[in-house]
């Protein structure tokens, strides 16, 4: 048991759960641990671990078929908890790939894409990336100005998208974009009697393989968070497809929002493994650090620090079990969602800080974790939806007003 388990949560999982748990937590521990302040040091992205995570199931885990491992969401998420006690970037990596690359196509697509990209992108043979946020619509993706056009019966795309993961190493990547209902017809792709006018648009994806031309990945670099990540500007310029390029179902934003939600529930668990991690390597390093005669540990200050970060981990980490099982049970809201991804990533985020302060100057430097994660977590706490827009979603099941403008 984690010496930070004072609820024995461990005892509320399966043996299966325990098992996927602990793979996880030994492949971060042999690959990860040993390697990550330098990857992080040099903003470097360890692709060498792409097949390994494949080997162990970890893309598009939740999915079923198509060579995925069908996993439950609470295997998913205690996954995504060691993972991101390794690495938030890391955690990522699985999360742009599964969550919502493959998401995308397994929500979204026809049964001939399934089968063309999710088994190659189950076994890591295929990198995936999700364009969804451009450099002016974040938190507002309605506003988003990516559009396509039908021309001589080849899509054509225009618009820029910004903080895509893994974009630059990618095979694909899923753009979202707004089509005219007249051109979604034409391509058949359109749901019949939806009353909407020929001149609306609606947002679809689009399967973009990396060598279309007019598509153009760049990453982002001088980062101070995610460094062992990747995320990148993408440029669309008069890019064509074919027509069948583009994912037929669920037009409009519920496609992107649906990839989105799965993100967010992984966010959910792997932000307590960073803060997990956190308080563990403070409590090794308070144990052996000896001040006035006596380790940190004896002080009761550092103890106080201990308790409340260890009280809010438990509390974090119950909330995530229940939306898992939730999620399982398929009676999951959008809102607990939001409260998951909320409250977890900003205690994880206050966890990673008070740690900081019990390693006292030694953990500023990358032998140490809690630093590194509490600039990782910057990031977390801003993707897949900001503390604002999560609060509003949460305060509107509460009131039933919309306060989103």
């Amino acid at each position: 048991m984690s010496k930070t388990d004072l609820f024995n949560i461990a005892s509320m999982l399966t043996e299966q759960e325990l098992e996927v748990r602990d793979t996880v937590a030994d492949f971060v521990n042999r690959r990860v641990r040993p390697n990550i302040a330098k990857w992080f040091d040099d903003a470097y992205l360890p692709t060498e671990l792409i097949p390994e995570m494949a080997e162990l199931g970890l893309f598009g885990m939740h999915i079923e078929g198509y060579g995925c491992a069908g996993r439950s969401a609470v295997e998913y998420g205690v996954a995504m908890q060691e993972m991101e006690a390794g690495d938030s970037g890391l955690r990522t990596v699985i999360s742009v790939q599964g969550s919502l690359a493959m998401t995308a196509i397994a929500k979204n697509g026809s049964e001939e894409q399934k089968q063309t990209w999710l088994p190659q992108m189950a076994k890591g043979e295929v990198i995936g990336a999700f364009g969804l946020t451009e450099p002016t619509a974040g938190s507002d993706p309605s506003a988003m100005t990516t559009h396509a056009k039908l021309v001589d019966g080849e899509w054509v795309l225009n618009g820029a998208k910004r903080w895509i993961g893994l974009a630059s190493i990618a095979n694909i990547t899923i753009i979202w974009a707004k089509v005219s209902v007249a051109d979604a017809k034409a391509a058949g792709v359109h749901p019949k009697n939806d009353g909407k006018p020929d001149d609306a648009t609606v947002v679809r994806g689009f399967i973009v393989p990396a060598e279309t031309l007019g598509f153009r990945a760049e990453a982002i670099e001088q980062k101070l968070s995610m460094r062992a990540s990747l995320q990148c500007d993408v440029y669309l310029d008069d890019a064509h497809l074919p027509i069948d390029a583009i994912l037929p179902h669920n037009p409009g934003l519920r496609g992107p929002f649906a990839c989105l939600n799965e993100a967010r529930y992984g966010i959910a668990w792997g932000a307590l493994g960073a803060a997990r991690d956190s308080i563990e390597a403070a409590l090794d390093y308070a144990s052996t650090r000896m001040q006035f005669g006596k380790p940190l540990t004896a002080y009761q200050l550092t103890q106080k620090k201990l308790a409340d970060m260890t009280i809010a981990l438990n509390k974090g980490q119950l909330m995530a079990l229940q939306l898992g099982r939730a999620n399982d049970a398929g009676t999951m809201d959008l809102h607990q969602i939001s409260m998951a991804k909320l409250d977890n990533v900003r205690v994880a985020i206050d966890i990673a800080r008070k740690c900081r302060t019990i390693l006292g100057g030694n953990g500023i430097t990358g032998d140490y974790s809690p630093l590194r994660h509490a600039n990782n977590l910057e990031s977390v706490r801003t993707y897949e939806g900001t503390d604002e827009v999560h609060t509003l979603i949460v305060g509107q099941k509460l009131t039933g007003e919309a306060a989103f403008s």
